[in-house]
């Protein structure tokens, strides 16, 4: 599958997943969720839609036709999963006094891959530019 396809499938199919989720979040765990795991499970679900949105716009406008614009967007579907994900998979293992040590670890380097996509694109756009 190339490049623009399936950015133009993940950005979208992540938005789906960050409103489902998000609902889940909001009516099913309400409850179980302490408040530092909803503000844990809330960190998780903005940056899981930002870059749905971001994924979105940068699928209908990219060309794809250099590598650094494969890195951008695969730096943003990685980060976004790894991201994100670990910290639901935490906020709801912590919901229900179990443990999901082994996630702790992920969310850094999702982190450390949204944190390179995006210096990716600020470098793309300065390259443009100049």
């Amino acid at each position: 599958m190339n490049t623009i396809l399936l950015v133009q499938f993940m950005g979208p199919f992540l938005g789906l997943l960050a409103i489902v989720i998000g609902a889940f979040g909001a009516h099913r765990l309400k409850k179980r969720f302490t408040i530092e795991e909803r503000l844990q499970f809330d960190t998780g679900l903005k940056f899981h839609l930002i870059h749905a949105v971001l994924l979105v716009i940068l699928g209908f406008n990219l060309g794809f036709t250099s590598p650094l614009e494969d890195y951008i967007v695969y730096s943003f579907i990685l980060g976004t999963f790894l991201f994100s994900f670990s910290i639901y998979g935490l906020t709801w293992a912590a919901s229900r006094n179990k443990s999901a040590k082994w996630l702790g670890p992920i969310t850094p380097i999702g982190g450390l891959l949204l944190l390179v996509g995006w210096g990716l694109l600020l470098y793309y756009g300065i390259d443009f530019i100049v």
